[in-house]
């Protein structure tokens, strides 16, 4: 079975192929639809071989299809033919439950995607668990994401953006009682120090979690 992974940002689309050690990309942004991201995988993927498709998606997904819209991106998620737009069978997944499913390395895993936004999911036992924490209401009547999504890290400057990684991550730790934070997404480069018992993720774990989803 050969495998094209594609890591669907608020930044750049991400993708990879069974055999292949090296990410192509291109930028998404705010206006970018579902549509556009296919037509773009396909121009830049005709010489690689592939059969099976997994795809990361910014939101939450519900029976392999994406529940909404996603933030940080255009219109036309919901509801479009993947599998039939691609020509291959399709899976689709949250982008951090994929980019989680590549970082687990055994027991209680709690993932957080210092990206555009902020992504998360766990990992208990091997049986990997989507959330939705981003959107959660933490302080003064704002959300995890508008401490810690790249909108904060712009606004607040890093030393105010790193404390509040920290806060979070203990926080967060301690309540759904996790072994070990991974901290992946882009920003975690921003990140001189970890905070305790978390580990630094690397982006290329999405596409291990994405050639893993075709394991089961």
């Amino acid at each position: 079975m050969k495998i094209l992974v594609v890591d669907v940002g608020g930044t750049h689309i991400k993708f990879l192929a069974s055999g292949h050690r090296t990410e192509r990309k291109f930028n998404s942004g705010p206006t970018l639809t579902a549509a556009q991201m296919v037509k773009g995988v396909l121009a830049r993927v005709d010489d690689w071989a592939w059969d099976h498709v997994s795809i990361g998606y910014p939101g939450p997904v519900v029976h392999g299809r994406p529940l909404r819209e996603p933030f940080n991106l255009g219109s036309g998620w919901v509801g479009f033919k993947f599998a039939k737009a691609f020509g291959k069978p399709v899976r689709i997944i949250n982008d951090a439950a994929m980019q989680a499913l590549g970082s687990y390395h055994g027991g209680r895993m709690l993932f957080l995607g210092l990206g555009t936004g902020l992504g998360s999911a766990m990992v208990v036992d091997q049986v990997l668990q989507p959330m939705e924490l981003a959107h959660l209401p933490w302080r003064k009547g704002k959300t995890y994401e508008d401490y810690l999504g790249l909108r904060a890290l712009e606004r607040d400057g890093r030393k105010k953006w790193r404390k509040h990684v920290a806060e979070v991550v203990h926080e967060l730790k301690t309540a759904l009682e996790a072994d070990y934070v991974v901290l992946g997404g882009g920003n975690v480069a921003q990140l001189s120090k970890l905070p305790k018992g978390a580990e630094r993720g690397d982006n290329r774990n999405a596409m291990r979690g994405g050639f893993r989803l075709w394991a089961s």
